[in-house]
């Protein structure tokens, strides 16, 4: 696989709303791919199946992003396919550009490498249980979908960081998303509540040693776009994280060293025709790992592209 996508945020966003020639699904109504595979916007799911298809077809997606903070780089890609118009399977990758972590090495002897990235890879699964955004869209009803993300961390030479914060390698997170799209002013909403364990979503592994949380925990995650003109829409979303590892931070004497902040975008996207989309954002991770970057807000440009069929 190569190198080319990010986290958070905004890929997606525009939906236009005209009917794709051969198969008479509405230009883009499958969103773009997040940074975990799924579809939907940047930093998180939607309730919508990715992909072209409508109902009776195969439909597959492809995407990449490429996100820059003051102090840290993530890339992210990966492929994801739809059937029915019901199912969606997904396969990413992130890979994060965690150079800033050598500095802890001044702290204890973790041996950590000169420019190491912590790698990320996602399984994710969906399947619509209720609702179509596009049928359903005089209605109050909107579109729902259960999915589940299996991620798999590779440390590197960041290993031992991990073990001293007690986190797994690897975890699995859970969600319900419900997506509302309104035709006439050419708005869509979403949220999705996701069941989590993850560590900045999984990038510093899942849960953590007492008194830092080991438990799962339930977090909400909000989208709105607004449709400029058929192939350009604006939008927002922001992700809730569960802070699992401040605690242990505290305790070991390092303050708010360990925080984890909320993640958050605007952004911009541009569909010049049915099969391919271009985003960008501006992403605010708030404070990733303060201690190591000054306590420094990791903000920066986004940029995304996702082909689909």
């Amino acid at each position: 696989m190569r190198k080319l996508l990010i986290p958070a945020a905004a890929a997606l966003a525009a939906l236009s709303f005209q009917a794709q020639a051969d198969t008479g699904k509405l230009l883009l109504t499958g969103g773009v791919s997040s940074i975990d595979g799924a579809a939907g916007g940047g930093l998180t799911p939607w309730a919508v199946i990715g992909s072209n298809a409508s109902e009776g077809e195969w439909g597959l997606s492809a995407h990449a992003s490429r996100l820059h903070t003051r102090d840290y780089g993530l890339t992210t890609y990966g492929v994801a396919a739809g059937w029915n118009e019901r199912v969606e399977v997904s396969l990413a990758r992130q890979d994060f550009d965690a150079s800033p972590a050598i500095a802890l090495n001044g702290i204890a002897p973790f041996g950590i490498q000169p420019g190491e990235h912590l790698k990320l890879d996602i399984f994710g699964a969906k399947l619509r249980v209720a609702g179509d955004a596009v049928l359903d869209s005089d209605s109050l009803m909107p579109q729902v979908a259960v999915g589940i993300e299996h991620k798999q961390l590779h440390p590197g030479s960041l290993g031992g960081v991990i073990d001293f914060l007690g986190a797994k390698r690897s975890g699995t997170d859970v969600y319900v998303s419900a997506t509302k799209l309104l035709l006439g002013p050419g708005v869509l909403l979403n949220a999705t509540l996701r069941n989590t364990q993850a560590n900045e979503n999984g990038l510093l592994g899942f849960g953590a040693a007492a008194p830092g949380r080991a438990s799962r925990s339930w977090q909400a995650e909000l989208s709105a776009a607004y449709l400029l003109r058929h192939d350009i829409a604006v939008g927002a979303e922001y992700r809730f994280k569960p802070n699992n590892l401040e605690a242990l931070g505290r305790a070991a004497g390092l303050g708010s060293a360990l925080h984890e902040s909320d993640w958050k975008d605007v952004f911009i996207a541009w569909a010049p025709t049915h099969h391919l989309s271009f985003t960008l954002a501006w992403v605010d991770l708030g404070r990733v790992v303060p201690g190591i970057t000054g306590s420094r807000r990791q903000s920066g440009a986004y940029a995304a592209a996702q082909v689909a069929f």
